[in-house]
């Protein structure tokens, strides 16, 4: 459990003329979802509102359907220092990668900065939190937020914020008995489950069809790894994205958690040459976060990450030391 000063938070967005909310870098659903949700509201009440992430440049296909009045904005055209910035669903500072600079800019210059997030290992950056660990996604800080404000859940709202719930919760594998009540409210508000689940996990380019192959045939199981539990791990390279989008890797962690004789699933995707993110899911022993922090990433218990350098050999060597 951590800071939910809701009162405060709302008090901050209540009557603020120019408010910017970022994203962090590579942005899911839970944080791009997020910000729209909070923005569409804000934007309603005659705010200056802009959406931002420090990378990639372009919002990820997936989630392009979720910006339908347009409020997210290139990195070149947020201010240097914004009066007012949100920062959704990002533990530290460095989650932000290019925007970082904006947040000491707005301190120094007097503004404030509201974060709103559910990571246990937040570093509470900010001026002003809204800050629970034990919600299972920053959606539903937000939507708590919105109520708190009295705003209006409008279906293109409510399809933000339910994004953000599924996707965070990994299709409801994670989720609480309150979490399938605020999913049947989001539904109720307008939102179609079905529609949402496809965009956002279901549709892939006829290329990914290759890149699964490919990812999947070079897997390696390590039966005694993570304390017995196992470790099943593999690479996506630059090759095997050509054509695609690095969003479109994603998948290829959750089709390895299915493998019964592993624990935990790792995936390296590389994002440039010798650059690499990796992804990790645990069945349920495995403490994951705790591995992703000891190598400079962070994430939640069951799901999280970190970055990598190296050739993919030194990469996978890297991950199978860490839960050796």
């Amino acid at each position: 459990m951590g800071t939910t000063d809701l009162s405060n938070a709302a008090d901050l967005l209540r009557d603020a003329p120019d408010v910017t909310l970022f994203a962090h870098v590579s942005p899911d659903a839970d944080a791009l979802g997020s910000a729209l949700a909070l923005a569409s509201v804000l934007t309603a009440r005659g705010a200056a509102v802009r959406v931002a992430f420090g990378f990639p440049a372009d919002v990820p296909r997936s989630l392009r359907g979720l910006d339908r009045e347009g409020l997210v904005v290139p990195v070149a055209e947020v201010p240097a220092a914004p009066p007012l910035v949100v920062a959704l669903d990002c533990a530290s500072i460095e989650r932000l990668g290019a925007l970082a600079d904006r947040v000491p800019a707005t301190v120094a210059a007097g503004g404030r900065v509201l974060v709103v997030d559910h990571h246990v290992s937040n570093t509470r950056f900010g001026t002003d939190h809204v800050i629970d660990d034990t919600a299972v996604a920053t959606a539903v800080l937000v939507l708590d937020l919105l109520d708190e404000l009295g705003a209006e859940l409008t279906p293109h709202i409510a399809e933000c914020l339910y994004a953000g719930l599924v996707s965070d919760t990994g299709s409801f594998r994670r989720a609480t008995p309150a979490t399938h009540t605020t999913a049947a409210r989001l539904i109720a508000a307008g939102v179609d489950p079905s529609a949402v689940a496809r965009e956002l996990m279901d549709s892939h380019p006829f290329a990914w069809l290759g890149l699964v192959s490919g990812s999947l045939s070079r897997a390696q199981l390590v039966p005694d790894a993570a304390d017995g539990h196992g470790l099943v791990v593999t690479v996506v390279s630059l090759t095997d994205l050509t054509g695609l989008d690095a969003e479109d890797a994603d998948s290829v962690v959750d089709l390895l958690r299915t493998v019964t004789e592993a624990g935990v699933a790792a995936v390296a995707k590389e994002l440039a040459p010798n650059r690499w993110s990796v992804s990790l899911r645990s069945v349920g022993a495995v403490d994951v976060r705790a591995v992703a922090a000891s190598l400079g990433g962070g994430g939640h218990r069951l799901a999280a990450g970190f970055p990598a350098a190296g050739s993919a050999e030194d990469v996978l060597v890297t991950i199978k030391n860490a839960f050796a």
